[in-house]
């Protein structure tokens, strides 16, 4: 059937695509690099920029996984709190060179196509991962990545029971019968078409995995190069061969004089910005080279707050049988406040999350897209607006008053409760 599409001309596509995209954007300047903000508006296709970061953040992940070592103790709490905050600083520092950027921006699109011609592929792929098992709040919170065609993996979603984990071959047949009893493709699949189309030609026909293949047609964009117009200056052959020997070719020449002289010659004016490169601005480094940079710390800070960690919340009326002891040998007041106050400090460091400057300091870069994307509607600036606006109060009551009753009015957050609830408990760390 022709609504059977070809995986691997959506691959194609994607990376002719890339190609061309990242031709328009780093031909001026080869050395530039992008950051977060400006690949969320790389493409005016927003499911492709955001499938480019849903791939930056499993990067993250696994970079912040590998900072493990046997020698250290990772889960000590002063470690995780420091690793936390090097990896939300590091989060804020993305720069993609085009070498780097380019297979993320081929994948996205392959991906984007993939989201309308093969539902069930996205489900396992963009919301199981390789998970064994889901809860539908971790279907939920995957589905932060997907704009298009939204609401088919919405409802499914919330046909699940919200709290048991579920087993992967059951999720994955209970959505292929979600999807064929619901799923309406065709009217999405020709808006999308049309969007890829304005950027780089393409047609549902391209995509068939039989039927009129027009793929191999479409590199015709890609003929305006400097190089094939270079044969231009064939008139001079048609010169020589004209007085001596037209036996043959008599019929050919008589064409071929006119317009092979005056055609080629704007097709050169057309490409001549494209060699045009600017000078070098930078050259970057790796997006993850800090890694090494919190492993120093866990040695000295370690051992002294994990052993008094536990005993110390449940031993602090103890403290009055040590002050008892002591008091025969020492006066009663020094000895109680020099031996409490730095148990105090580190029981406060082991129970409970530091205190932070700011709220936008304090929210990592998976926090931030989930924000961006389920609590102010994708839109990145708003967002940045809200969390500055948040910074300014000098109470919590205000800041938490803002929230519930202006911002979740204005982007009506009644089904918001989870984000709500993270965004309050950062509120509550800021002013703890």
């Amino acid at each position: 059937m022709k609504d059977k599409y070809s995986h691997a001309k959506r691959e194609h596509y994607g990376r002719r695509l890339a190609a061309h995209l990242c031709d328009q954007h780093f031909g001026p300047q080869p050395t530039g690099t992008l950051d977060g903000p400006a690949v969320l508006r790389f493409t005016p296709i927003r499911q492709v920029n955001l499938l480019v970061v849903q791939q930056l953040l499993a990067q993250w992940t696994a970079e912040m996984a590998r900072l493990r070592s046997p020698y250290f103790d990772f889960e000590a709490p002063d470690v995780r709190q420091a690793l936390t905050q090097f990896m939300n600083t590091l989060s804020r520092r993305i720069r993609l060179t085009r070498g780097a950027f380019e297979p993320l921006l081929a994948r996205a699109v392959a991906d984007t196509l993939g989201v309308v011609t093969d539902p069930v592929l996205t489900f396992e792929e963009k919301l199981l991962g390789d998970q064994p098992t889901a809860t539908a709040a971790q279907l939920r919170d995957a589905l932060r990545y997907l704009d298009l065609n939204k609401d088919l993996f919405e409802e499914f979603i919330d046909s699940l029971s919200p709290e048991a984990p579920l087993e992967r071959e059951f999720l994955l047949e209970r959505f292929r019968l979600h999807q064929e009893a619901t799923y309406k493709g065709h009217q999405l699949m020709e808006k999308l078409v049309a969007e890829f189309s304005a950027l780089l030609p393409l047609t549902e026909a391209d995509l068939w995995a039989d039927g009129p293949v027009r793929a191999p047609a479409a590199p015709i964009a890609e003929t305006p190069h400097p190089v094939q117009p270079q044969p231009a200056p064939k008139p001079e052959p048609v010169q020589v061969a004209e007085p001596a020997r037209p036996n043959e070719p008599a019929n050919t020449p008589e064409p071929v004089v006119a317009p092979v002289a005056v055609a080629p010659t704007p097709i050169p004016v057309q490409n001549a910005p494209q060699p045009s490169v600017a000078a070098p601005t930078f050259v970057p480094t790796p997006a993850f080279v800090p890694t090494p940079a919190p492993t120093p710390e866990p040695k000295p800070v370690h051992e002294p707050i994990v052993a008094p960690r536990r005993p110390l919340t449940e031993a602090s009326p103890t403290s009055v049988p040590l002050y008892e002891k002591l008091k025969a040998e020492r006066s009663a007041t020094a000895p109680l406040s020099e031996t409490l106050r730095p148990e105090k400090a580190g029981a406060t460091l082991a129970e409970k999350p530091p205190r932070v400057e700011s709220l936008r300091e304090a929210i990592s870069i998976n926090q931030r897209f989930g924000f961006i994307n389920e609590l102010f509607n994708g839109e990145n600036m708003e967002y940045h607006t809200a969390i500055q606006h948040l910074d300014t109060f000098n109470d919590p009551e205000s800041a938490k008053r803002y929230v519930t009753q202006d911002l979740s009015a204005k982007y009506d957050w009644t089904r918001k409760e989870e984000h709500v609830g993270r965004l309050l408990k950062l509120i509550d760390r800021k002013f703890a």
